[in-house]
């Protein structure tokens, strides 16, 4: 074979290669949502699949969250009442706190350990608290959506366990995030808690972004085989606040860098932002009529080397299983290829966190949590409110304040809060959308 024909040749094989990727990528693209969206405005800035149906996992508990709070704020319940663990709370698939049935939490500590933790078995006891069961909060969740205008969206649990019926997309989160951030600004320190601590059992964060990326303050990941890596993340710098949503990336790495590069590309466009092809704000993003897709096969098909879970950053920073360590961090985007992350964290202390009633008269009143200031009469400093957050002055550094133990005495003072009477719900649910094929996992999906 001649020298010139065997070049023309190579020169074809590289060019079907080339294809060959690209097809690879843009499929790998075609499985994802990215959204990003300014905070104050609800201008959209960047949209892809924005407005296709998926499966929320865990950042279903974003919703859990606003409607726990609206219940405060409508003086139903308190920060601090106290919910008992039920039989059905205690039965949810990890990842759960596992505390025993009977077992009494504030709301204030539930919504932590659901935000950080990403309890399930926090999100039902909320549930059970606020409306007197799921079905009853799933309904007011409902209402709460279509008051907010998330017309794509349906739940019929609290915590994003896989269900057919249990359906939004990135155009919806976006929204829900704007409502969380615009009505409920003295709770905001909820959305980057850097970690918490039961005793000694300490647990980090599953949003990566904070302490990594700098001025992120929020907010929620979600995983299920059906849906891949979720993830609404929130940032702040020089009092310009961007909203990024990702929905089905392929790790838990690569959902946080995505998030970063989205962020950053928001940021990084603000001088220039007239010059930015407008796209709308997103309430009027037009939504897709279709079924979420199913990307159990690729996440948790027998092709990984081990399923996929909510922990594979967490479990790729404890080196005990050197075998798991390694492969989890080949998913690590590394700064050498460009990553907007910064390799290593610096986050604050967690925050205590306990069962049974409050430590100390007003631990976890409003007029505590606005002003960031040691309640002296339990000896309890509690988490506040955080400065106006720059790159230079990052959240997570300042989110959490030291926690001192209360006295024997200033627990004596404070008997168990009364538990309030769930109000009972009585919107009925949304009619469901055509079923789709049984979403299943491996193992217990980790939120």
């Amino acid at each position: 074979m001649s020298l010139t024909r065997s070049r023309s040749l190579l020169a074809v094989a590289l060019v079907l290669i080339a294809g060959a990727m690209a097809g690879l990528a843009s499929g790998r693209a075609s499985a994802e949502a990215l959204l990003l969206v300014e905070a104050d405005s609800g201008k959209v800035l960047h949209a892809e699949n924005a407005t296709y149906p998926w499966y929320p996992a865990s950042v279903t508990k974003l919703m859990t969250s606003y409607t726990t709070l609206r219940a405060v704020r409508d003086g139903r319940i308190t920060l601090d009442s106290l919910f008992t663990v039920s039989a059905n709370a205690a039965a949810q698939s990890p990842t759960k706190m596992g505390f025993p049935i009977g077992t009494q939490v504030t709301a204030d500590n539930a919504i932590k350990m659901l935000m950080v933790k990403s309890a399930n078995d926090m999100a039902v006891l909320l549930a059970e608290g606020v409306s007197g069961s799921i079905e009853n909060f799933a309904a007011e969740m409902n209402r709460n959506a279509n008051a907010l205008g998330m017309t794509q969206t349906n739940y019929v649990n609290p915590n994003g366990l896989p269900a057919d019926e249990q359906i939004t997309s990135a155009r919806d989160l976006a929204i829900l995030t704007r409502a969380l951030i615009r009505e409920f600004p003295e709770y905001d320190y909820y959305w980057h808690l850097p970690g918490i601590k039961l005793g000694k059992r300490v647990v980090r964060n599953y949003n990566t972004l904070l302490g990594r990326y700098p001025g992120a303050d929020g907010m929620k990941t979600g995983f299920i085989c059906a849906a891949g890596f979720n993830l609404v993340a929130t940032a702040t710098r020089d009092g310009r606040r961007l909203i990024a949503v990702v929905l089905g990336a392929p790790s838990a790495a690569v959902r946080a860098e995505q998030a970063a590069r989205l962020l950053e590309q928001g940021f990084a466009s603000a001088p220039l932002s007239w010059l930015t092809p407008s796209l709308g704000l997103v309430n009027s993003l037009t939504p897709v009529d279709a079924s979420p897709p199913d990307l159990h096969e690729e996440m948790c098909g027998p092709h990984r080397k081990r399923p996929a879970s909510e922990e594979e950053e967490q479990e790729a920073n404890n080196p005990g299983d050197s075998t798991t360590a390694m492969f989890l961090s080949s998913l690590k985007p590394q700064a050498k290829n460009g990553s907007v992350l910064q390799q290593d964290a610096t986050l604050g202390e967690p925050v205590v966190v306990f069962t049974g009633p409050a430590r100390g008269p007003g631990a976890t009143r409003l007029a505590d949590a606005k002003s960031g200031k040691p309640d002296k009469r339990g000896g309890i400093v509690r988490a506040g409110l955080t400065p106006a957050l720059t790159p230079a002055n990052s959240p997570v550094a300042t989110a959490n304040m030291p926690w001192t133990s209360p006295s024997p005495a200033a627990l004596a003072a404070n008997p168990p809060a009364e538990l309030a009477s769930p109000a009972q719900a009585t919107v009925p649910l949304p009619r469901a959308r055509p079923r789709v094929p049984a979403v299943t996992a491996d193992k217990p999906p980790s939120q």
